[in-house]
C-alpha cells in the first residue's frame, strides 16, 4: 500500500490553477523530494494532502486513510510548515508536552518524548526557556520536534531546512535521513543540493503540473549525457588539439571538442555509452602517448540534479503557452489567493 497516493488532485482559485491534475505516488519508508520553483504548487500540494485545505477536484489518500477524513489522517501524520508559529510564552518542553497531550499520549510518555526529541533537535540546553526569544532556526528545529511527538507513519516538511545556517542544515538533513524506513517523508524544498543529499524519490512540479516523478538514481541516469570529460597538464595543450581530431575520426565518436578553443579542458560526445567505455580509454591512451599529451582527468560526464530540474522546468515553461517569463515569478497569482485564503480561514477560526 502506497504512503501517498493523488488522483486528478486540483486546486483552484478563481482563474488560478494553483495545482493541477496532480496524479503520484511515494512509497512507504522513502524520503520523497517534492521539488519546484516558487509558486510552482509545493505548498498547496501539502495542505491538501494534510487536510489543511480541500481539492476542487480529484482523491487523496495518505497512510491508508483517504484525506476527506481528516481526522483519521491527523492521527497519522506529522507537519512542518515553513514558517511554523507558537505560542511565545511557552518553552519548547511546555510545546511538547501540549503537543503530547493532543494526541492522547500519557504522562510518562510524553516525558520521554520531548526530552529524546529535544536532544534529538539540539534543543535540551534551551528545553526552559520561552519560544519568543527563539531564532527562526530554533523555531525550525523545535517545529521538526514537534511534528515528531506522535510518531508519525508519514511525515510532511515545507522547506524544512529554509531558515538555518550551513551546519544546522547538515545536522537537521541527518536527521532526515536517518527517519527513512522508520516513517515515510514527504520534502518540499527549492534547495536542489538537499534534495540530492537525502531523497530516494524525486517528484519535480511547475505551474501546478507533476513534470516527472522517478527514484533519484533512475533520474540521473535517464538524463545522463553519452559524454566524456578530458583534460590534459597545461603545456600539452598543441598536442591534446591533434589528440581531439584524432578521437573525432572515430566512427562511435560525435564530437570531441575542447572548451575553450585551444583551452586544456574537452568533452568528447558519442553515440554509445557503454562502447566508448569499454572502447575509448585505450583510444585515448594510445593516442596522448603518441602525442606526447599528459591528461590529468578522464571521466563520464553526469548531469546534477540542477542540470535536470532546470531543463525539466524549461521544458515545461517552453511547452505551456501563455506562461510568463521566469522572471515574472510564474505562480506568484496563485502564491496570493492562497495566502488571501489562509488569511480568511484564521480571521474565522
Amino acid at each position: 500500500m502506497a504512503a501517498i497516493r493523488t488522483e486528478g488532485m486540483t486546486k483552484v482559485y478563481g482563474a488560478v490553477h494553483a495545482l493541477d491534475g496532480l496524479t503520484l505516488t511515494v512509497e512507504p519508508g522513502t524520503v520523497f523530494g517534492f521539488l519546484g520553483p516558487n509558486g510552482a504548487g509545493k505548498t498547496t500540494t501539502i495542505r491538501l494532502l494534510t487536510g489543511l485545505a480541500k481539492p476542487t477536484r480529484g482523491r487523496a489518500w495518505v497512510a491508508g486513510e483517504e484525506v476527506a477524513d481528516s481526522s483519521k489522517v491527523a492521527a497519522r501524520i506529522g507537519y512542518l510548515p515553513e514558517e511554523p508559529a507558537f505560542y511565545r510564552w511557552m518553552t519548547p518542553t511546555d510545546l511538547l508536552d501540549y503537543v503530547g497531550r493532543l494526541f492522547g499520549l500519557s504522562t510518562q510518555e510524553r516525558r520521554s518524548r520531548a526530552t529524546d526529541l529535544l536532544e534529538l533537535t539540539g534543543l535540551s540546553q534551551v528545553s526552559k526557556r520561552r519560544i519568543g526569544g527563539f531564532s527562526r532556526g530554533m523555531r525550525q528545529r523545535l517545529g521538526l520536534a514537534q511534528a515528531l511527538v506522535n510518531r508519525p507513519e508519514v511525515l510532511f516538511l515545507d522547506e524544512p531546512v529554509s531558515a538555518l545556517d550551513p551546519g544546522g542544515r547538515k545536522e537537521v538533513l541527518g536527521m532526515i535521513g536517518h527517519l527513512r524506513g522508520q516513517c515515510t517523508v514527504f520534502m518540499s524544498t527549492h534547495i536542489l543540493q538537499d534534495v540530492e543529499r537525502v531523497c530516494d524519490t524525486i517528484g519535480i512540479i511547475d505551474h501546478g503540473k507533476l513534470v516527472v516523478e522517478a527514484p533519484q538514481d533512475e533520474l540521473l541516469d535517464r538524463y545522463t549525457v553519452p559524454a566524456f570529460e578530458l583534460e590534459c597538464e597545461e603545456g600539452s595543450e598543441a598536442g591534446f588539439e591533434a589528440l581531439l581530431e584524432a578521437l573525432h575520426g572515430l566512427e562511435w565518436v560525435t564530437s570531441a571538442v575542447a572548451d575553450p578553443p585551444g583551452g586544456a579542458v574537452a568533452r568528447v560526445v558519442v553515440k554509445d555509452l557503454g562502447l566508448a567505455r569499454r572502447e575509448l580509454l585505450p583510444q585515448v591512451v594510445q593516442q596522448a602517448t603518441a602525442l606526447g599529451v599528459i591528461l590529468r582527468r578522464y571521466q563520464i560526464v553526469t548531469p546534477s540534479l540542477e542540470d535536470i530540474f532546470l531543463r525539466l522546468v524549461g521544458e515545461a515553461t517552453e511547452e505551456s503557452p501563455g506562461v510568463q517569463a521566469r522572471g515574472a515569478s510564474p505562480g506568484a497569482p496563485a502564491e496570493r489567493a492562497e495566502r488571501a485564503t489562509q488569511g480568511s480561514q484564521e480571521g474565522t477560526k
